[in-house]
């Protein structure tokens, strides 16, 4: 018997456990001094109440009890507060103000993550109120909360969802346009959304009868990031098209936060959440030393009608444990500055790290490097690196990784950015921003088989329910046979796939091929189409919000692959 505890979760001793008492009491005697009221909600919640307000950012724990319900661990505190007030609340009128701590549990997507699956979520609700000054007090709040929990250096990122969805409102587009384009925004994936909005692309979902006028902007609003300014642009961009709701008060929210100076701030109209029960006002909050963000939050007016009650609400929430690794964070870079003090050096300043950016080994390396070199950065050095796993250069540190170990290293913030293959970010799940398709390392994932064995195979699945998939990519193959709806047993392997069918291993193969002559070789027939991948460039979420490097050089990569000519934004850091 091993005595551990199951992977993400951990027990906390007394010395962290007392300073996150110490910030936990902190935080809501600041709640409490603006009239906010404690709430506890139960861990459990039945399944169907959870998915009644909005999809959720990753899968939650799911049984069954012994009355046969379907139930889920609490993923989330703010679906169960909408359920709560269109139930227990539901006769109350005025402004409800609720406070909370409470662990919310979330099932990893990637099998081998080490990320937690047990977190302390602190937070803020506001039921039944509205406007300005409402949204500006939870905003002020959070970056408070921050402060009192020893986060000093933050990012905080606005944006409005309301242009966007009156976008699609108007646009005249299907319905299977409009919720790919949501999907391609909650998941961070530009790379999708440009093929979305590329209106002359066959292979993308039928847009309908939309203008292309409105396919533009869904795609150009997505690249507005800025300061206030960048309000303007978006004004410009969508109120020809009478798309420019929720701009007004994004304007004034961002006045106001600028005079009080709390915090950098970002207009970043890519900024939607994974959760999709946003309506207007949304905000993140990042540490440059974290690869995703600190707190989110906005307002969700449409939630509660989901649960049958019409009000307007708002709120946010933050992660205590990312909360106290930023602090740390802050803490070691301070203590660097003073021994480089005492050493009598120029102590560090803001914005002097290097850009940290993962290179792929392999087939996809030359061309990676020669695109990091169009795009004005100095590869010197990495031709041949040797045994070097860094390779510093005056811009950049490059760090050399396989490519399916990149979208690792850029979301657990080792790397700001990185360039790897379609496949790997697939294979992956990491939660990473996907920028830029850079054109090259192209391949093609197939369905294969032995020749003249379709009819044994239908056969197996007849009597068995299942067929037996060898792969390299257990979770490409999976998504793929999620869509077909075939019930299928995965065969992992690591090499020399289609061996899998020839020795009764296997009866299908899911793997790359380019001519398909290797397949033919071994007697193996391609029967189905899985996907085609390319390189592309992403980064993390905070890299991309508080480094503005991050923005320069995807630009530049976007543009040198199409084969444009780029300029570089004035006062870029690159």
């Amino acid at each position: 018997m091993k005595l551990v505890t199951p992977s993400g979760f951990r027990d906390i001793l007394s010395a962290e456990a007392t300073e996150r008492e110490r910030i936990t009491r902190e935080v809501q005697d600041l709640f409490a001094e603006h009239g906010f009221l404690p709430i506890e909600t139960p861990t459990l919640e039945i399944m169907d109440v959870v998915f009644q307000g909005a999809r959720l950012p990753s899968s939650p724990f799911k049984f069954f009890d012994s009355k046969g319900d379907l139930l889920a661990m609490r993923p989330d505190v703010t679906l169960q507060v909408a359920r709560m007030c269109a139930t227990r609340l539901r006769s109350v009128d005025d402004a409800i103000r609720l406070r909370y701590t409470q662990r919310v549990f979330r099932e990893s997507d990637e099998a081998s993550s080490a990320k937690p699956r047990e977190i302390t979520q602190i937070g803020l609700e506001m039921i039944g109120a509205k406007g300005v000054n409402v949204d500006l007090e939870l905003i002020g709040l959070m970056v408070g909360a921050l402060k009192v929990s020893g986060v000093d250096d933050i990012t905080l990122s606005l944006a409005t969802v309301a242009p966007l969805r009156a976008l699609l409102d108007r646009s005249g587009a299907s319905d299977a346009w409009k919720q790919a384009v949501l999907n391609a925004y909650h998941e961070s994936n530009f790379v999708e959304l440009s093929k979305l909005t590329n209106l002359e692309d066959k292979d993308s979902v039928d847009a309908g009868n939309i203008a292309p006028a409105y396919a533009d902007a869904v795609w150009r609003l997505s690249r507005i990031r800025g300061g206030k300014d960048a309000i303007d642009c978006a004004r410009d961009l969508v109120s020809p098209l009478g798309c420019a709701q929720g701009l007004d008060e994004l304007e004034e929210i961002c006045s106001a936060l600028c005079k009080d100076a709390a915090c950098d701030i970002l207009v970043d109209f890519s900024l939607i959440s994974s959760f999709d029960y946003y309506t207007g006002i949304v905000f993140e909050a990042y540490s440059p030393y974290l690869g995703s963000s600190l707190a989110s939050g906005g307002r969700y007016d449409d939630m509660l009608a989901s649960y049958g009650i019409d009000k307007a609400a708002a709120g946010f929430a933050f992660c205590l444990e990312q909360a106290m690794a930023a602090n740390a964070a802050e803490e070691e870079l301070k203590d660097a500055q003073a021994k480089i003090k005492s050493a009598g050096s120029a102590s560090l300043k803001d914005g002097s790290r290097k850009l940290r950016i993962a290179v792929p080994k392999g087939s996809l390396n030359k061309q990676a490097i020669e695109c990091l070199a169009q795009a004005g950065l100095d590869t010197q050095g990495l031709d041949d690196p040797g045994r070097q796993l860094i390779v510093s250069t005056p811009d950049a540190d490059f760090i050399i990784v396989r490519p399916s170990d990149a979208p690792a290293f850029v979301a657990y913030g080792a790397a700001d950015c990185g360039i790897c293959g379609r496949d790997s970010l697939l294979e992956s799940g990491a939660q990473v921003v996907e920028l830029a398709d850079l054109g090259f390392g192209g391949c093609r994932f197939v369905v294969a088989e032995p020749e003249g064995a379709a009819r044994s195979i239908e056969e197996r699945y007849r009597k068995l329910g299942s067929i037996r998939v060898a792969t390299k990519y257990p979770n490409i193959t999976l998504a793929h046979y999620a869509k077909t709806g075939l019930q299928v047993d995965i065969v992992k392997l690591h090499g020399n796939i289609e061996l899998a069918p020839l020795t009764g291993m296997a009866e299908r193969i899911v793997d790359i091929t380019a001519t398909g002559t290797t397949l033919k070789e071994n007697d193996l027939v391609i029967v189905e189409d899985v996907l085609d991948s390319t390189a592309r460039f992403f980064a993390n979420p905070c890299a991309l919000r508080t480094d503005r490097r991050v923005v320069e050089l995807s630009r530049a990569l976007e543009d040198n692959a199409k084969g444009k000519h780029y300029e570089p934004i004035a006062g870029s850091s690159m």
